[in-house]
């Protein structure tokens, strides 16, 4: 990064292309990511972030722990950059096939835990995307916290209102966590009558040392120490763990009860109904939430993809 520049230069003109890289850098937080955004390398994005600066006379952006943040001068010149990203779209969409100014396009990038991501986001993504032919997803899966600033993505989906006081923070969805086993497990090892029985069993869950979300770590507390344990960073090993009889699961309930509210039209992943609820009595309450930068959130795209997350997948007439 250059230094501040005193004065801006009168020889020099703002560059379409730079205005650009600074709104990708803005809305990732990070250069390799705006150079990957933008089909350039990251020295590209440099450069022209470089020559912004030096052609306004003042930082448009400064470092923080967790990206790279716009300065006061920075946030004057998106309005521009959103311009210039808006005006390079309408002329590809009137130029191409269709002509339907209505379409989403662009890349839209989501970090979400994997149950949510599988269960409750994939439909609403490939929804999203039958109907809009240029929308373009990546879906990265991590059960972290929010970060202050994740860098690299659009919207952060986290188990917990996140603690994340640059961002926007929408609510999702109410979930739980519950006991489950398998018929045949149950079988052989018998079904516990009581919290105190869970000591002479296995327990699956998430490993210890690698759990920074406080809801989930704090999910298995009122067990007993188990008889031992399989443990996995993915919920979908949880439940085939589970299914195999390994023992029993801490799993959430939309991937296995067959309740009637599950049975409704809220449920729109896979349920397992060869595995059984145990200890109904145990429940552990958690919540999806959605964290997105202000910037990120101006664009089309990214504010459609969080409406669809929060709302569920209509149908087809109401996109």
């Amino acid at each position: 990064m250059t230094s501040p520049h005193a004065h801006p230069s009168p020889s020099l003109r703002i560059a379409p292309d730079d205005l650009l890289a600074l709104l990708a850098v803005a809305r990732l937080g990070k250069y390799t990511a705006a150079a990957t955004s933008m089909g350039v390398n990251h020295t590209t994005v440099s450069r022209r972030i470089a020559a912004l600066e030096k052609a306004v006379g003042e930082r448009v952006l400064a470092a923080s722990p967790d990206g790279w943040e716009l300065t006061p001068r920075g946030r004057r010149l998106l309005p521009a950059a959103e311009a210039v990203e808006t005006a390079l779209a309408t002329a590809a969409t009137t130029t191409g096939r269709g002509g339907d100014t209505d379409s989403l396009t662009g890349t839209v990038r989501l970090a979400a835990p994997a149950g949510y991501a599988d269960w409750f986001a994939l439909p609403v993504l490939a929804q999203l995307q039958r109907v809009h032919p240029g929308l373009q997803v990546e879906v990265l899966t991590a059960t972290q916290r929010a970060r202050r600033y994740r860098s690299g993505v659009d919207i952060e989906i986290v188990v917990g209102r996140p603690d994340a006081p640059q961002s926007i923070a929408q609510f999702l969805r109410h979930y739980s966590l519950g006991l489950f086993a398998s018929q045949e497990y149950i079988d052989e090892n018998g079904e516990p009558e009581s919290l105190a029985q869970m000591a002479g069993h296995r327990l699956i869950y998430y490993p210890e040392h690698s759990l920074s979300v406080e809801d989930l770590a704090h999910a298995t507390e009122g067990l007993p120490q188990p008889a031992g344990h399989f443990r996995s960073n993915g919920v979908r090993l949880h439940v085939r763990a589970t299914q195999l009889g390994i023992g029993i699961g801490l799993l959430p309930t939309y991937v296995v009860d067959d309740t009637a509210a599950h049975r409704s039209t809220d449920r729109v992943g896979p349920t397992h109904p060869d595995l059984v609820r145990v200890l109904p009595v145990f429940a552990r309450p958690m919540e999806y939430w959605a964290a997105v930068r202000p910037e990120v959130l101006r664009r089309p795209a990214v504010e459609h993809v969080l409406l669809a997350l929060r709302d569920g997948p209509p149908t087809t007439a109401e996109w």
